[in-house]
């Protein structure tokens, strides 16, 4: 039997990569004659980049930039056969890289990505593929802006530094020294979420109060980045603010956009990029999973993503997630078995403290039904 494993991570106990590798222990205790082939998956933020290095040929590339407080940082990104850049904004500007007491939308930047963006470059990529998930900042991509030439004053003529609360102070812009290498890369970016910029749905009242922002902050934060954002667009001559996106990563979805990125599912990307399609094609069956699935599963998250490409082959997709809720009939259309991996009474610390064991385990049971019925 040829098995493809491609589960996404199970947050807060293991990584997608951990995963995989414990279902494919698993698989080979039950009967080592089985082809496994590891694809582990995500959806743009934090664990894509490891994911796609154990799926692809790719060499990991150190760099030292600009962390979310403005500090320097030590963090690394990929580079393919083909030349084509992976880079995860989670390990440059994530969330849990700010601690909790820290985390205040006026103290953190997005720099540090443009920082990435510019090494990419001089090592001649003419493709970036960017995980815009798990952002500390809401700067409306300023930092990363800034960080790649473009150049932003206030009312006095000063110009503006990299940080959130600069945002607040924008008078005026030009893109003219903007490096001009990017009008010859093909920017892609993992983008989960359709937020426009601004208003009730926006970057600032959607995701700002987790980064920290108070309800005066958020709306503040709200104006100054409608108004930037218009500066922006009258420069370019293009509307995007409204555009499905612009609003993900604090912003950073215009920022992308205004750089003539693309906003696509960042499961599907991932999964164009490790080649995931060419190998569900050759399989026998397909195991997934991730740590919490409900019906929301079926919409953008990689799992959903696994089990329409094995459907589409006639491959029968296998889930098996932390745990299970609302309507298991609606997974039932895209898998053909939907399994939790908690098999006694155990408390939410004790389910993820003993994520990798109870994974094992329940991979061994599903492998040896699935043995039983040849």
């Amino acid at each position: 039997m040829n098995i493809v494993i491609s589960p996404d991570s199970f947050k807060g106990s293991l990584t997608s990569t951990k995963a995989a590798v414990t279902i494919e222990r698993a698989i080979q205790e039950i009967d080592s004659g089985y082809q496994t082939v590891i694809k582990p998956m995500a959806d743009g933020g934090e664990g894509t980049l490891d994911a796609f290095i154990s799926s692809s040929n790719s060499k990991r590339i150190s760099l030292t930039c600009t962390g979310p407080l403005g500090e320097k940082i030590d963090t690394n990104y990929a580079i393919t056969e083909q030349g084509v850049a992976i880079i995860e904004l989670a390990s440059i500007a994530g969330l849990p890289q700010v601690p909790s007491t820290k985390r205040n939308p006026d103290l953190t930047t997005s720099f540090g990505l443009g920082e990435a963006m510019l090494d990419a470059m001089e090592r001649d990529c003419t493709s970036i593929v960017i995980g815009l998930g798990g952002s500390a900042t809401n700067d409306g991509g300023l930092g990363m802006l800034l960080a790649l030439g473009m150049k932003a004053w206030d009312k006095k003529g000063k110009e503006v530094g990299p940080f959130g609360r600069e945002l607040l102070l924008i008078e005026n812009i030009s893109c003219e020294d903007v490096d001009p290498r990017l009008a010859t890369v093909n920017i892609r970016v993992a983008c989960d979420v359709d937020n426009p910029l601004c208003g009730l749905r926006g970057a600032s009242s959607v995701y700002g109060p987790q980064k920290g922002a108070t309800k005066k902050q958020v709306q503040v934060y709200d104006q100054a980045m409608g108004k930037y954002a218009g500066k922006i667009e009258q420069l370019l001559g293009l509307q995007l603010q409204e555009v499905a996106g612009a609003g993900a990563a604090g912003g950073l979805g215009f920022a992308m956009l205004s750089i003539g990125a693309s906003l696509e599912s960042g499961a599907k990307l991932l999964a164009e990029s490790i080649l995931l399609e060419e190998t569900i094609k050759e399989a026998d069956l397909v195991i997934t999973g991730e740590g919490q699935s409900d019906e929301q599963t079926l919409y953008g998250k990689a799992p959903g993503y696994v089990a329409e490409l094995a459907k589409k082959y006639h491959v029968p997709a296998i889930l098996i997630s932390g745990s299970l809720s609302g309507d298991l009939d609606a997974l039932r259309t895209k898998f053909a078995g939907c399994f939790s991996i908690i098999n006694r009474p155990l408390t939410i610390e004790e389910c993820m403290e003993k994520a990798e064991e109870l994974l094992f385990e329940q991979t061994k049971q599903v492998i040896h039904f699935a043995r039983s019925l040849k």
